[in-house]
């Protein structure tokens, strides 16, 4: 398997500034772990939704995989109480 590409949408990368940071850190080296493995042992597809979902501490990232582009886009970045809301 190849090296994918994590791209984050800039709603997420204001997700990820609006954090406290001593969580950004861990949030950030979580996401460039995705560029290695999209599907990391603790995600899950979430129902309903063409979605990943993978969690640091009290915060989930939301993400999107293409396996033909070889892409991971990062949509959302929040509190486990608030990231699912529409």
């Amino acid at each position: 398997m190849g090296r994918y590409k994590v791209e984050v949408k800039r709603s997420a990368v204001k997700e990820i500034e609006a954090l406290p940071d001593r969580d950004i850190r861990d949030i950030l080296d979580r996401l460039s772990s995705l560029a290695d493995n999209p599907r990391p042992y603790d995600c899950r597809k979430l129902s309903g939704r063409p979605q990943y979902r993978i969690r640091r501490g009290n915060y989930r990232i939301l993400y999107y995989i293409d396996d033909v582009m070889q892409v991971v886009c990062i949509v959302k970045i929040g509190h486990r109480k608030n990231v699912y809301g529409n």
